[in-house]
């Protein structure tokens, strides 16, 4: 499992990690898959407003197909984002689109790409209509498809019955 992102060997999706959080990320890269679940779960108690956690924790659970813990981890993870770049904490809420300042930050580039993962654990859970709702919000805040909606949109289309 890849939980490094980036040109650094050290850079993680998400933003800044704290050091001891830093460690068990590392840790949780290198030891088995059913450790790496009780690892990664305690750096996001350590550390709940780091967000680069929640992303290795629906890509981890996802991964092994343990959808709705990937699912628990990425709803966390899109209210925390939401909470650090200003937005409704309701997805739903949000106003579309978002400013320039929002989707270039951190955090707004965190919450865009975590709602287009919600809408893929969706389409994997056979929730076809649950991952449009989501698709259309990340449509609507992200019109030019910046952080790739447009392959999810693929995959929902393909789900649609043909007359």
């Amino acid at each position: 499992m890849n939980l490094l992102t980036g040109e650094s060997a050290d850079a993680f999706f998400g933003g800044d990690v704290p050091p001891a959080v830093r460690e068990l990320l590392h840790r949780a890269a290198a030891c088995m898959s059913d450790e790496r679940t009780a690892v990664l779960w305690t750096a996001q108690a350590l550390a709940p407003a780091c967000l680069a956690v929640y992303y290795t924790l629906y890509k981890h659970h996802a991964g092994r197909r343990e959808f709705a813990l990937a699912e628990r981890a990425a709803w966390r993870g899109l209210r925390e984002a939401a909470t650090q770049a200003g937005l409704d904490l309701d997805w739903q809420g949000v106003v579309a689109p978002l400013p320039a300042v929002v989707c270039g930050s951190q955090a707004g580039r965190f919450w865009l790409f975590t709602l287009k993962a919600l809408a893929f654990i969706h389409l994997r859970t056979a929730r076809p209509e649950a991952a449009r709702s989501l698709i259309l919000k990340l449509d609507a805040c992200d019109p030019d498809a910046r952080i790739g909606s447009d392959v999810i949109a693929s995959l929902l289309d393909a789900t649609r019955p043909r007359s």
